[in-house]
């Protein structure tokens, strides 16, 4: 069995994510996943979800001192990613309803992958 699948990305402003998100949600979309990455000193954020074989990304694009707010409170799984996004890349996530507080992933270097290194300390605990 063949199947097509239509993949889309749409930029979304991040005043506009939890709406959009929302969007999805209400649609029937459920979450696949929250992925980070550096693009030269600001990082992308792909919010990935399906119906129905139809994958959609909503695209992110924030500087290193933007606080991106939680969209737990529609998917409540999404923790788990903007935990990862908190620990990893240093970006701080508003709202989050399970919030580790930076002890989620516990490394050698904080925020290791931060475009800044703002972290720079050690973790206490690694």
């Amino acid at each position: 069995m063949t199947m097509n699948e239509e993949q889309t990305t749409t930029s979304v402003a991040l005043e506009d994510l939890v709406g959009e998100v929302g969007r999805l949600h209400d649609g029937g979309y459920r979450l696949v996943q929250i992925g980070c990455t550096d693009i030269g000193g600001s990082y992308e954020i792909n919010y990935s979800f399906d119906k129905d074989y139809q994958f959609k990304n909503l695209r992110l694009t924030v500087g290193p001192e933007a606080e991106v707010p939680s969209i737990s409170g529609i998917y409540w799984g999404a923790f788990v990613y903007e935990n990862e996004m908190h620990d990893l890349f240093g970006i701080p996530v508003t709202g989050i309803n399970i919030d580790f507080q930076g002890t989620f992933i516990k490394t050698a270097e904080k925020y290791p992958f931060s475009v800044t290194r703002r972290g720079g300390d050690r973790c206490r605990n690694a």
